[in-house]
């Protein structure tokens, strides 16, 4: 019976094609259904078992507009054919982050950017978040060096930006300023941004929004081999990097592997000359396993990061600015009578022995199978954070903080098949991990274990030329730890961790058990003026648990020089965002207008500590000691993007962005009482506008061809809305940074590609600046200095040399 009953479905079939030529690897989907596949080598596509009725085909291949065919399915072979047309138009790209199924961009009323892996490719860059920043306008970061970048969004980070790696989310201790986000900036295929309160579909931290790394796979000819090879080379740091990439694929199987490795010595600037401690080395491999069958698909994979970062700390000599080598601790150390760092170790490629080992491993399964009409996905996931810093000069071997975090990430959605064009999603998913410390030296948080699960339903429905979405999720966590105490350890003569039993055991953190509770959710609509022109709106509800270091800190953080002390009493935040943006796609020019307001309760921030003379608490000599603040705060501001390629023009393209935001404290009490110094929260990035002017030529010359150059300026605001209290922070200049680019295809003879050039030169003038979300500007030993400059500054002239073959 069940084949006969397949047997009176139908057959859609075709050919999609562009500019009169087949179109291989292009999309084709049955909106609000699970039917869809891909074209094969010769445009042809096949959906096969459609159940009688009308549909809308649509067709899409990035690089073209997307193609909306309407077709009645009887119980024959129905041939529909489609020809797409080339367009730059980013609406009619497929997004899979924050919807319950994968959908247009231009139908999400929520504020979401991608980039892709061509422009990740052309941002020459040290670090995948570094890419991001400099090609979604709204994303900034917090910097530790050239390889430590924490993403921030409209002006929050930290916890609240939940990073995602191939939709499983990223736990690797966030909570620390000098963490990074490891992954493999080579590996990546694409990676989409929302910006704003994206805990409808992922819970708690994602306030601020959410970063999807999405890996790349060739896709490549079955039974052959494929894959590229990427080498990089910049002159500031002497960073060499190299990473290979296979693809295999056989009938239903895919495969795939990736090797990376990078290295740098210390970077320069012409203020500081090399600063020294921030060089360092970084090895990864991945690899993944991919079924596709008529019944959906299943893939898994692994990935293992190993990274050794220096600890930069600052010090230096108080008359000739010169860096300093810590060589003793405790009383024995006269951090302003310390040896000069050697000048060989300045462009040494060799490790110090103070430096920070990362290690992080990653399994994961995704499947998802057709059930019906409907669409069963899970994700399943085993992650595990290794940190060692290590901080002691008279015993380099001997790790200060030692700490594993084993995290089990699990996800179960299910997507009904569309009723009355509602396309509804329902989902549970969340967390459960523990982290530990091993043989330490310091302890700034507890070892803890943490349980998080959340429920959520997603509805859309289009009327017209409206698109409606929204939703709604609870949430709950709960997060535990038993007495810590920490006692002398007559080995090394440092403190270790103790048992209770231990008399001369101090009780550093009393046991603690809470549950935390958080309901969000969303609302938006788009409205489709045209093809080509929206209107977007979106309000949205954002949920985030405070973290263990909020909550549970009270000690050293060696990597980040600064004693932390927490509030066990804090309460969950809750945002309250309202978006409205206007989108045109037009013939010659992108243009998008996004406003935003964001209202937190119990906004948690860091605030210097002082004492009640006003001098700061210096609880470890050598590190600033923060203390954790709650309070209301207020985010408003807006991004605006005029992108002009005339068609009459093609070769020419000139790109322009900008970004603004302000955060206000709204503790009234508090910044009366400190004379309006906290009347602002920390770490919000100045007025940024970035332009870039592109010239593109696809003529052939010799072996050139698709030649491009590139020029622009990155214009950054001073900073003078600052968290001021107790010099929490302090003002920023501003600066112009201009930069320059060329790039092309060297092909054989034969037309054959045999690799992609990319020259870049950031920093062009060698301007000597330091952003207000560089944290090494606040690493300074004395008040005053001969040169009047405080701090370590960022980066200097680096000219950058990529190559990318393709295998």
């Amino acid at each position: 019976m069940s084949a006969t009953t397949y047997a009176q479905n139908g057959v859609l079939t075709g050919t999609i094609s562009a500019s009169g030529n087949p179109l291989a690897y292009a999309s084709v989907s049955l909106r609000g259904t699970s039917y869809g596949c891909t074209t094969d080598q010769y445009g042809i596509f096949k959906l096969a078992g459609i159940k009688p009725g009308e549909y809308v085909m649509v067709c899409s291949s990035i690089g073209y507009f997307a193609k909306h065919i309407r077709v009645k399915i009887s119980g024959d072979t129905v041939i529909q054919n489609a020809e797409l047309q080339e367009g730059s138009s980013k609406l009619s790209e497929v997004i899979v982050t924050g919807v319950s199924r994968a959908t247009e961009l231009r139908s999400n009323p929520v504020p979401i950017a991608v980039i892709t892996r061509k422009e990740i490719q052309q941002i020459i860059n040290t670090n995948i978040i570094d890419a991001i920043t400099k090609g979604v306008p709204g994303v900034t970061a917090v910097t530790t060096g050239p390889n430590i970048s924490k993403p921030f969004i409209r002006g929050l980070g930290y916890n609240r930006v939940l990073t995602l790696y191939d939709g499983i989310r990223q736990e690797g201790q966030q909570w620390g300023d000098e963490h990074g986000i490891e992954v493999d900036q080579y590996a990546m295929a694409r990676a989409e941004v929302i910006k704003g309160p994206a805990s409808l579909t992922y819970g708690s931290d994602a306030l601020a929004g959410v970063i999807n790394l999405i890996p790349y796979v060739p896709a490549g000819e079955n039974g052959k081999l494929s894959g590229d090879w990427t080498t990089e080379y910049h002159t500031n740091n002497g960073l060499i990097a190299s990473s290979l990439g296979l693809a295999y694929k056989k009938n239903d199987w895919k495969y795939a592997f990736r090797a990376t490795g990078k290295t740098a010595h210390n970077y320069y600037n012409k203020v500081d000359g090399y600063v020294y401690n921030t060089a360092y080395q970084e090895n990864i491999f991945s690899g993944m396993a991919r079924i596709d069958k008529p019944w959906g698909y299943s893939q898994f994979s692994a990935a293992a990061y190993n990274n050794k970062q220096e600890i930069p700390d600052g010090s230096r000599d108080s008359l000739t600015r010169r860096f300093t080598v810590q060589v003793a601790e405790g009383a024995n150390d006269d951090i302003k009578n310390r040896p000069f760092a050697p000048v060989k170790w300045l462009t040494s490629y060799g490790i110090t022995p103070l430096h920070q080992h990362i290690q992080h491993y990653r399994i994961y399964n995704k499947t998802e199978i057709k059930a019906g009409s409907g669409i069963f996905s899970t994700s399943l996931g085993w992650q595990q954070s290794v940190r060692r810093e290590y901080n002691h000069p008279t015993q380099p071997e001997q790790p200060g903080l030692y700490v594993t975090l084993n995290t089990i990430n699990y996800d179960f959605r299910y997507s009904p098949q569309v009723w009355h064009g509602w396309e509804t999603s329902f989902g549970v998913n969340g967390i459960y991990q523990n982290n530990a410390s091993k043989d330490a030296t310091d302890f700034p948080i507890p070892d803890y274990g943490l349980f998080d699960i959340g429920a959520f339903a997603f509805a859309k429905k289009t009327f017209g030329r409206v698109d409606i979405s929204g939703g709604i999720r609870y949430d709950t966590r709960h997060i535990n730890w038993d007495d810590f105490y920490v006692g002398l350890n007559p080995t090394n003569g440092f403190e270790q961790k103790v048992s209770a039993s231990d008399r001369a055991g101090k009780l550093q953190f009393p046991a603690f058990s809470h549950n935390y509770y958080g309901i969000s959710g969303s609302l938006g609509c788009t409205y489709n003026i045209s093809e080509r022109v929206l209107l977007k709106a979106n309000i949205a509800r954002g949920y985030r648990a405070p973290n263990i270091t909020e909550i549970g800190s009270n000690g050293l953080d060696p990597g980040a020089h600064i004693v932390y002390l927490g509030n066990r009493n804090f309460k969950p935040e809750f945002s309250l965002q309202k978006d409205l943006g206007f989108i045109a796609y037009l013939k010659d020019a992108d243009l998008a207008l996004e406003v935003f307001n964001n209202n937190i309760e119990n906004y948690i921030y860091q605030s210097r500590l002082n004492d009640e003379n006003g001098n700061p608490v210096i609880i470890v000599p050598g590190n600033t000691t923060y203390q954790y603040q709650q309070s209301k705060a207020r985010l408003y501001g807006a991004e605006f993007t005029f992108n002009l390629h005339p068609q009459s023009t093609k070769w020419v393209e000139f790109d322009n962005s900008l970004a603004y935001v302000i955060g206000l404290n709204k503790n009234q009490k508090l910044i009366e009482q400190s004379n309006g110094a906290a009347k602002y929260v920390p770490f919000i990035p100045p007025f940024h506008w970035q332009s870039d002017l592109k010239f593109k030529w696809n003529a052939s010359l010799g072996w050139f061809s698709k030649f491009w150059l590139r020029t622009g300026l990155d214009f950054f605001a001073a900073q003078n809305r600052f968290y001021a209290l107790n010099d929490t922070e302090t003002p920023t200049p501003g600066y112009t940074l201009a930069h320059a680019g060329v790039g092309s295809t060297i092909k054989r003879k034969s037309g054959k590609p045999i690799f992609e050039l990319f020259i870049q030169a950031d920093n062009l003038f060698d301007v000597a600046y330091q952003s207000n979300l560089n944290r090494l500007k606040y690493f300074e030993y004395y008040t005053a200095s001969p040169n009047g400059r405080s701090g370590i500054y960022n980066m200097g002239r680096n000219v950058s040399f990529k190559v990318v073959f393709t295998l």
